[in-house]
């Protein structure tokens, strides 16, 4: 249905009601904290603070990966930040990661305990700290981070955008809809033409681009993000279907997805992790 109403912009914008949808009653046009609360502090260097979207199932992944490889030092305290809450404006959650977005680490193995916000940024620092899942060869690595960045600067099109207006705006309108599922699948679509002639994203090892790349586009071809696999006709894409697969069977992977989740079968379900036994 096509919106019969055109929205004139004022002169000057000014949030003077809640937007709606889901999300209305923790969006604001302001940052900062909004309430006094010091995040908790586990017995692991690795600290994380998160929850298990797209974005937080990428970090807790590597960090999964990180131990099955035998990283004893990327051992980790998961604690759940529930967005819907407002969990992410506390003045603790403020202080590591001033825009208030999941997920942000805290590594206390140094001198001093060191912030890293982003999930990407995160991604790379355990990469570099571990050595593991980021090429050290100058062709490999850029090919690597080029996904890595790609999928950084791509994904708020498919959240924000497709899968905002889609499945949560409060009112559901034929433009943005449309505009939307356009460019999710053309992301798809650089996905599958890239997947026809390589295993992983960025060729033949497994990588922080498949880690960071996988929660959103394998959920989506999964049918796991959205309920959209239909309407985006996901089963075109049969080169991202066969990564997609093939990286959920991992066994990194399948206990990485239970961290921080509060939804879904209770064997899925971890909210917290603070031992690999939390996962069982």
């Amino acid at each position: 249905m096509s919106d019969t109403t055109p929205y004139v912009p004022p002169k000057v914008w000014q949030h003077s009601e809640p937007s709606g949808g889901k999300f209305a009653s923790i969006n604001r046009p302001t940052a900062g904290p909004t309430h006094d609360k010091p995040l908790p502090v586990g017995k692991h260097p690795l600290q994380l603070y998160s929850l298990a979207t797209p974005n937080g199932v990428k970090v807790t992944i590597m960090l999964e990966e990180l131990l099955g490889l035998g990283h004893a030092g990327a051992e980790y305290d998961a604690w759940l930040i529930r967005i819907g809450e407002g969990d992410q404006f506390s003045s603790g959650f403020v202080e590591i990661n001033p825009n208030s977005k999941i997920p942000a680490l805290v590594d206390h193995s140094g001198e001093q305990p060191l912030r890293v916000f982003e999930s990407g940024s995160i991604l790379v620092y355990l990469a570099e700290k571990f050595g593991a899942f980021l090429p050290t060869d100058t062709a490999a690595r850029t090919e690597t981070q080029n996904w890595l960045f790609w999928q950084m600067g791509s994904a708020p099109f498919v959240g924000g955008g497709f899968g905002h207006f889609y499945a949560y705006a409060p009112e559901k309108y034929e433009y943005p809809i449309n505009r939307y599922a356009m460019e999710t699948k053309r992301q798809l679509d650089v996905l599958d033409r890239q997947l026809a002639e390589r295993r992983y994203i960025a060729g033949d090892d497994y990588s922080i681009a498949d880690m960071a790349i996988w929660p959103w586009y394998g959920g989506l071809v999964r049918g796991d993000l959205y309920q959209a696999a239909e309407f985006l006709s996901v089963q075109d894409y049969r080169h991202v279907q066969r990564w997609a697969a093939e990286i959920a069977e991992r066994p990194a992977v399948i206990r990485g997805r239970k961290v921080n989740r509060t939804w879904g079968e209770a064997h899925e379900q971890a909210p917290e992790r603070h031992a690999a036994s939390d996962l069982d």
